[in-house]
């Protein structure tokens, strides 16, 4: 069999078992069973794959088609036009979460003085990375409770060569950060414990998805803890979800004088920016 006839019987098959993104899916992981870039695959369509690539092909359609998220057989993902590596440990990057740093970028880029930003609940470090990328002016200091993720996000840090700007630190919340800061950025678990989840996101680790009080605990709790860390006109990004906009926005209601919200891509109200 050709990589054209390949990828169509397998998007096929991954479409009948869930997939919203078959045809990706099905290229990003035969470019990975090859050992290929995605465009490599119409470079070489007519291509026949042997039965040792096929059957390694197989194995990986299998474990998407039963939910296991594509980023973590690949071992990496995209987000803000940069790669991270990502294991089971961690939770995937996910697009709507860019609208987040793009807005932390645009406010270091205010001014040209050095900005102190906090990443809390850092994960793979995706957010804290792509802000100290796209704004050289600002240097990071990113918590996260799991040791685990914090071993990704040093990968991700060496990987990017940011391990002068990026600083991590195990604890939770804003606890182990020492400090005042410009900016706090976070994207921390908002899901309810009861909430009806697709197989691959809830492949990813429960500790980043669920939060108590239907999903709003850890940021509310945040929201609280937040104001005496801020230095003068300093402000707060939190991602959350639609579900619990009405509880954070009462929490900074209590805690800032001004707040205001940023919908992802899709129209949904997704990020809390709130500032004094």
């Amino acid at each position: 069999m050709t990589i054209v006839e390949v990828l169509k019987l397998s998007a096929d098959y991954l479409q009948k078992h869930g997939s919203e993104s078959s045809r990706l899916d099905a290229e990003l992981l035969l470019a990975h069973a090859l050992g290929l870039r995605r465009l490599d695959l119409y470079l070489k369509f007519d291509h026949a794959l042997s039965e040792q690539e096929l059957s390694a092909y197989r194995a990986l359609v299998v474990q998407r088609a039963r939910g296991e998220p594509v980023a973590y057989l690949v071992g990496h993902k995209e987000f803000m036009g940069l790669e991270f590596m990502v294991t089971p440990g961690v939770l995937v990057p996910n697009p709507d979460t860019e609208v987040l740093v793009q807005r932390a970028v645009a406010i270091a880029r205010e001014t040209a003085d050095l900005v102190r930003v906090a990443d809390v609940g850092t994960g793979s470090g995706c957010i804290a990375i792509a802000v100290a990328h796209y704004a050289p002016n600002t240097e990071v200091w990113a918590s996260d409770v799991s040791r685990e993720a914090l071993e990704v996000a040093a990968r991700n840090v060496a990987k990017h060569r940011l391990e002068g700007r990026v600083h991590l630190e195990c604890g939770d919340l804003m606890h182990p950060l020492a400090g005042e800061f410009d900016l706090v950025c976070a994207n921390l678990p908002y899901v309810a414990a009861d909430a009806p989840l697709p197989a691959e996101v809830t492949a990813q680790p429960a500790r980043a998805l669920y939060a108590d009080e239907g999903g709003a605990a850890l940021v509310t709790r945040l929201l609280d803890e937040v104001p005496a860390r801020l230095k003068p006109g300093g402000r707060v990004l939190a991602e959350v979800d639609p579900s619990i906009v009405s509880a954070v926005t009462e929490s900074a209601g209590r805690n800032f004088g001004q707040q205001r919200m940023h919908r992802d891509a899709g129209g949904h109200q997704r990020v809390l920016e709130a500032w004094s």
